[in-house]
């Protein structure tokens, strides 16, 4: 876990403007083979969940997770690991709204733009509405947090809402509170409830 850690801090360095041999080194150490480009934190916490509950070692199998900080950084990550670069093979996840910037930047890059998966919204608004409204809320009292989910509904700006729209909002009302969520909600899930673009970024890997 140290290693990958480590993989992802000299990925993010490069990307910034520094030397890529650093990463070059830990991706031959690691013997890694697949990078998933993850638009954040949120986004690893729910991939990591998974991975666990479906008992995979996705170090151990050469798969290294990168959160980029942003579908913007899609074109810049795509090319210094992707052929340009280490050569990886790229797998990935986007929000929907995302999905043409993905494609120029991941053919800037000469990546299969296949191996990415929509995601309508975003993973949190799939992992909602794969669980559904009310099994999300069990969650949320479950964690404690139902005062501040009651406090957030009684906002002017809620009212009249629909309810997945509400609770999409609500996890990102707070900072950490979405990572914390992208690995209960993976949690909550039941059997064959997996949203199809997290399904399938684990079916090609």
């Amino acid at each position: 876990m140290r290693d990958i850690r480590e993989f992802r801090y000299a990925v993010d360095h490069w990307a910034a403007g520094g030397t890529g041999g650093p990463v070059s080194d830990l991706a031959v150490r690691l013997r890694l083979r697949t990078a998933v480009l993850l638009e954040g934190p949120s986004d690893l916490a729910a991939v990591e969940a998974l991975a666990a509950r479906r008992g995979r070692d996705l170090a151990a199998e050469g798969v290294g997770l990168v959160p980029m900080g942003g579908a913007m950084n899609i074109g810049r990550y795509a090319a210094l690991l992707g052929p340009p670069g280490l050569g990886l093979r790229l797998r990935g996840l986007c929000d929907e709204r995302e999905q043409p910037f993905y494609e120029r930047g991941l053919k800037r890059a000469r990546v299969p733009y296949r191996g990415f998966f929509v995601c309508v919204s975003d993973l949190e608004d799939e992992l909602i509405r794969a669980l559904g409204t009310e099994r999300v809320e069990e969650v949320i009292r479950a964690e404690g947090d139902l005062r501040a989910w009651q406090t957030f509904l009684n906002q002017p700006a809620q009212h009249g809402r629909p309810r997945q729209q509400q609770l999409r909002r609500f996890l990102g009302t707070k900072k950490g509170r979405k990572i914390r969520y992208g690995h209960l909600l993976v949690e909550a899930l039941g059997p064959g409830r997996v949203p199809a673009p997290l399904d399938g970024l684990f079916t090609s890997l």
